[in-house]
């Protein structure tokens, strides 16, 4: 339970800071484009957090099956 919690603080925080940094950004060019700035932030930031938190990383979709199967004989052959 408290890991839970302290992951949502993360993703909260991550998404508070990208909010805060598009909403700057594009305070400098209007009004308009700072509120979409802090929503495009706020999204950013909260997928960071969630990339971060994945043990397997960013690209772990992206591998191919030929990869872990050469992982696999790497770990049977140091045994």
């Amino acid at each position: 339970m408290k890991s839970r919690i302290k992951s949502a603080v993360s993703r909260a925080k991550c998404a508070a800071i990208g909010a805060a940094v598009g909403a700057a950004l594009g305070g400098l060019v209007s009004r308009n484009a700072a509120s979409t700035g802090g929503a495009l932030g706020g999204l950013a930031g909260a997928t960071l957090a969630d990339v971060r938190s994945d043990p397997d990383g960013l690209f772990a979709a992206l591998r191919s099956d030929a990869s872990e199967e050469s992982d696999a004989d790497a770990d049977a052959t140091t045994e």
